[in-house]
């Protein structure tokens, strides 16, 4: 039998190099002491500060001396017990600290229970992770802080990956709708003016760039040069675009809104007397998701009638997809995402871990609270029985 702690320390360096996350780094030194000492716990670390993005006429930020963003990664967890079926999805923050903490996968909602999970017994898969930005000493306000947290979606790509010290590329989008770009080398956000119509999602895609407008459009974004190419003509006909990576190929969902006047009126007006425009926006119901595929071949979109065992997940600041087999469920062919109509209208399960949290079967056509199908609910809350205050330290 293999003595596996008598690998040379240069081939346990390369392996621990190849590891994606701090959690598998941290499975892989607690395996044997020569596998502890041969390296360090260490991650990548980016600037204390970044500067505040420029305003619509692209020009810098008055407070910007005073005022800036720290960046944060979250990822998300499909967790398991080796003793039970039962799956967690958990998405998971790391501080400054290295401690973790346990947040809603869909949302920007922090868990509210001080349990600390032991991962050396867990089986841990990561399905999905997002980049977010924090406000630096910016006043909170009136609504839960959520002006603290820069609230586009926000992806990283890494110049050098076998180097904690490489260089980076930040791609989000202003709130003009154009593209802006955060190089570590210039240290310093770039607005895009290359805009037919309004972006509405990014997507690091195979190690490239990639932005899809309000029609559809998609574009590959050169971080090099700052310029945009067309990849694929508009679909016309949703309100909102998502792009997500799916069993290799990069698809298209197609979010379709409309207007419920159902929602209690005396909730907006307590709520959102001083925002009639967040008010809209919170009384509006996703009635319909097309799903299509890129052909890079054509340049176009192909729709996608069934995504067969495949689940996809449109969250607040990340979206992604895994098969039904890694989630511990019987079925597939779904999008979960978040629905604010669910949340004013008191449907879903009673929890703010699901509530909010909509399910569209491709199947049926059909639009349903996360309650109603109970495989998939449970994978948001309650716990599972395992996790219990017996499982303990990270």
């Amino acid at each position: 039998m293999a003595d596996w702690s008598q690998l040379p320390k240069d081939l346990l360096g390369l392996i621990a190099k190849r590891l994606d996350t701090s959690f598998d780094l941290f499975r892989f030194r607690h395996v044997c002491s020569t596998w502890r000492s041969s390296v360090t716990p260490t991650r990548r670390r980016f600037p204390g500060r970044f500067p505040l993005l420029p305003n619509e006429n692209n020009s810098k930020n008055f407070f910007s001396s005073s005022f800036g963003f720290s960046l944060s990664k979250r990822t998300v967890f499909v967790i398991r017990s080796p003793h039970n079926a039962t799956s967690w999805l958990i998405k998971v923050k790391e501080d400054e600290s290295n401690r973790k903490h346990l947040l809603n996968p869909l949302k920007r909602h922090r868990f509210d229970f001080a349990k600390v999970l032991d991962i050396q017994n867990l089986s841990l898969l990561e399905i999905g992770h997002e980049y977010v930005l924090n406000y630096i000493n910016y006043p909170p306000n009136s609504l839960n802080d959520a002006c603290t947290l820069y609230m586009e979606k926000l992806i990283l790509m890494h110049l050098d990956q076998k180097s904690d010290l490489g260089g980076f590329v930040l791609l989000t989008i202003h709130v003009s709708g154009k593209l802006a770009i955060y190089t570590s080398e210039n240290k310093d956000w770039v607005i895009l003016e290359q805009m037919p119509s309004p972006y509405d999602d990014v997507i690091l895609f195979k190690g490239k760039f990639y932005a899809v407008d309000n029609t559809g459009r998609i574009v590959y974004v050169d971080h090099s040069c700052f310029d945009v190419n067309l990849v694929a003509n508009p679909v016309f006909g949703g309100d909102k675009k998502y792009l997500v990576q799916c069993k290799g190929d990069l698809l298209l969902v197609d979010m379709y809104l409309s207007i419920d006047a159902t929602v209690d009126s005396s909730f907006s007006n307590e709520y959102f007397e001083h925002e009639p425009q967040l008010a809209y926006c919170m009384s509006e119901r996703t009635v319909m998701f097309k799903v299509f595929r890129l052909d890079w071949k054509q340049k176009e979109w192909i729709e996608v009638k069934n995504l067969r065992d495949h689940v996809l997940f449109l969250g607040e600041d990340c979206v992604f997809s895994t098969s039904a087999d890694d989630l511990g469920v019987s079925k597939g062919n779904c999008i979960l995402f978040v629905d604010n109509l669910f949340y004013l209208s008191g449907e879903g399960d009673g929890s703010d871990c699901g509530h909010g949290v909509g399910v569209f079967d491709l199947e049926s056509g059909c639009i349903k609270p996360l309650e109603n199908y109970p495989e998939l609910s449970k994978l948001f809350w309650p716990p599972p029985a395992w996790f219990t205050p017996a499982v303990l330290e990270v």
